[in-house]
């Protein structure tokens, strides 16, 4: 039946700054409704952002409010916190974790290694990536450490 998401929403005080933030990500303008909706394409013809403008931006955040993952390769992760401070955007502490590097946050068989920020609004967005867990680690940790334990367990299995 579901097949994945399709769209997510969130609130934003000012329409056309929040379209330069997200195109600024890479997002796609679709089309706008009236003066005070617009659909983004996260992934062409499969999922989107609508933003809508409104006064009601200050409810307080909590993960189930207000927040979006994008997913993303590795790689732009492994590069992301040069890449969002290069377009003006800043990283931000989450979970314990200075904004330096993406950190992991492993879950039995498989992980996530993950980077947190904020639009204009505060809303909370983050830049994700699903990891195998096959050595069942169960500390959370900064991606250089987790990369640097796997190497060196995967040489000594050798």
């Amino acid at each position: 039946m579901i097949r994945g998401l399709y769209e997510a929403h969130l609130p934003v005080s000012n329409l056309k700054l929040s379209i330069e933030f997200y195109e600024g990500l890479g997002l796609q303008l679709d089309h706008k409704v009236e003066d005070n909706l617009a659909f983004l394409w996260i992934e062409k013809d499969k999922s989107w952002l609508g933003l809508w403008e409104t006064e009601k931006v200050e409810v307080d955040y909590h993960p189930s409010l207000r927040h979006i993952a994008f997913q993303v390769s590795l790689a732009d992760l492994k590069s992301s916190v040069a890449w969002l401070k290069d377009r003006g955007y800043a990283p931000r502490e989450a979970f314990g974790f200075l904004p330096v590097e993406p950190f992991v946050m492993p879950h039995g068989e498989y992980a996530h290694a993950k980077i947190h920020f904020n639009d204009p609004d505060g809303n909370s967005l983050e830049f994700i990536s699903k990891l195998e867990n096959s050595k069942k680690i169960k500390n959370r940790m900064y991606l250089s450490e987790w990369e640097q334990i796997n190497e060196c367990r995967s040489e000594n299995s050798k």
